[in-house]
């Protein structure tokens, strides 16, 4: 309990101040739950999943009776399942495996096996939450999560709402978690809202990107907010250009399945880039909580303007072979599972602008792409030249724009770069930066995201979840341009291990601006 009743003794009523929730030290621990993975034996689950309920665990922020149900078409045994999440655990999770913590966690691990159209296998699930309710004192609160292909979502919740699964009536919660692409253009996201929406409460909805559960994107919030430094300049009046990049050193992999039809817009530039965008261009919320934050959100990505020569100022590339890591690497079509007549693109490229009074005239150019020259995310706001240097020309050679880069992933941190004097007899100048790191100036290691939102999830906590009006908003923006690209020709040629397709320079040229090379 929170209030420790001395009054027999003292007369006063005190409270414990370990129950303080204003004390930092407290964490954030779940109540009593479980989750339900559908398609448990995928990629998402084994490497990301599965490791961030261990790696809660872990970190003592699940209740003793945590039970997590794994649903695939394995003929499986409970023993089998535990087996396998064990080596997903050894193999991926953040912190090392405790023998006293997996004996606990893996009391709750329960297994059906089934297919997606299969009532019977649904009827089973009931019957297994059920019996973990009367065991592990779950509560009836369970969250289904869809760890499956796009195309399967529609099915799982409607066998949910079916079997009943769905039903709170007999006490506790049940949410759904859903991965992201919501949808593959506007028209199929409205419908599988709708659909949703007919099965479970709004607040019971909990879309994932998983890009807003890491540190440096909520810190994008922090520096931003928490800082007089940069808001004043923080506009048109000040801000040159924003480049928003996206970049990956890996080929499609073991995704072509998926990968083959989606393409890079919609699988990162409408959820991942779209986000980052309204994180750095909204106004200051009036609080961090989800209707605040998905007001200014909202505000930015309705007032984006597309370029009016969408043939001049977007983009659209797929890898050929070359070299990456000093191997070749095949081309994406030549990649197993791609159709080798595929015009799926692995690179997206655009140029938008944000119609209001504080960001009216800037372009935000977002990038993304597979087998580039090397991984990274980061959001660059460059400033415009000092509008006057009373230096020799000869000494400002070196010299370029005030920049402020924001790095996500992987060496996460702040870069400021800013003009200094060289050295010496001369007066010359020449770009420097001030960097933070976070591996240098904290001790705890950031949590993986999927940590942070399932335990966001489990507690009730919607603000890093996009909602319905802003993942519809989203595939407003693209809509036209997948519209236009698909009149198109086959996407640019691009060698692996470069920075995309040099029609992705020239968009940049033809404005007489270059990209960052991060």
């Amino acid at each position: 309990m929170s209030i420790v009743r001395n009054e027999e003794f003292t007369g006063v009523r005190s409270e414990n101040p370990l129950r303080d929730p204003a004390d930092l030290r407290l964490p954030r621990v779940a109540g009593p739950s479980g989750v339900v993975v559908f398609g448990v034996t995928g990629d998402l689950s084994r490497k990301k999943v599965l490791p961030a309920v261990y790696d809660l665990a872990n970190r003592g922020l699940l209740p003793p009776g945590f039970s997590l149900v794994g649903f695939a078409r394995r003929e499986w045994t409970d023993e089998e399942f535990a087996a396998m999440v064990r080596e997903s655990v050894q193999r991926h999770a953040r912190t090392p495996l405790r023998e006293a913590v997996w004996q606990q966690l893996a009391r709750g691990f329960r297994f059906v096996q089934g297919a997606f159209d299969d009532d019977e296998a649904f009827e089973r699930l009931a019957a297994t939450l059920g019996e973990l309710d009367r065991l592990r004192a779950v509560g009836g609160n369970f969250a289904f999560y869809l760890a499956v292909p796009p195309k399967s979502f529609p099915q799982v919740v409607q066998q949910l709402r079916k079997h009943g699964l769905a039903d709170t009536r007999g006490g506790g919660w049940r949410r759904a978690v859903i991965e992201k692409p919501f949808g593959h253009d506007l028209g199929s996201a409205r419908e599988l809202n709708r659909l949703v929406r007919d099965v479970f409460r709004d607040d019971e909805i909990f879309r994932i990107d998983h890009y807003l559960g890491k540190e440096t994107v909520q810190n994008i919030m922090a520096v931003r907010f928490s800082n007089v430094l940069f808001e004043p300049v923080w506009n048109r009046s000040y801000v040159d250009q924003v480049q928003i990049t996206m970049a990956e050193d890996i080929g499609v992999g073991g995704r072509a399945g998926y990968y083959d039809g989606v393409g890079a817009a919609r699988d990162v530039l409408q959820n991942h880039l779209l986000q980052l965008l309204a994180l750095t261009a909204m106004e200051e919320p009036a609080s961090f909580g989800a209707d605040a934050l998905e007001a200014e959100k909202l505000k930015v990505l309705q007032a984006v303007s597309l370029p009016r020569d969408l043939a001049a100022h977007t983009v659209l590339g797929q890898y050929d072979r070359g070299w990456q890591g000093g191997r070749p690497v095949p081309g994406y079509r030549e990649e197993p599972g791609v159709d080798p007549g595929s015009r799926t693109d692995t690179y997206a490229a655009v140029r938008l602008e944000i119609s209001n009074r504080r960001w009216a005239g800037v372009p935000f150019y977002l990038r993304t792409g597979k087998r580039l020259a090397r991984r990274v995310t980061e959001i660059a706001t460059v400033f415009q030249p000092a509008p006057y240097l009373p230096f020799a020309p000869t000494a400002t050679r070196s010299l370029g724009q005030n920049a402020l880069i924001m790095r996500v992933q992987p060496d996460e941190g702040v870069t400021v770069r800013f003009g200094s004097k060289v050295p010496g007899s001369a007066m010359q100048i020449r770009d420097v930066t001030m960097d933070f790191s976070y591996g240098q100036s904290f001790t705890e290691s950031s949590p993986e995201a999927y940590e942070r939102l399932l335990l966001d999830v489990l507690r009730g906590d919607p603000p890093l979840f996009p909602r319905e009006r802003e993942v519809e908003s989203s595939w407003a923006i693209l809509d036209p341009i997948e519209d236009h690209w698909q009149r198109r020709a086959a996407p640019a040629p691009y060698p692996a291990g470069g920075w995309g397709p040099r029609e992705a320079d020239e968009m940049l040229a033809r404005d007489g601006r270059s990209w960052r090379q991060p």
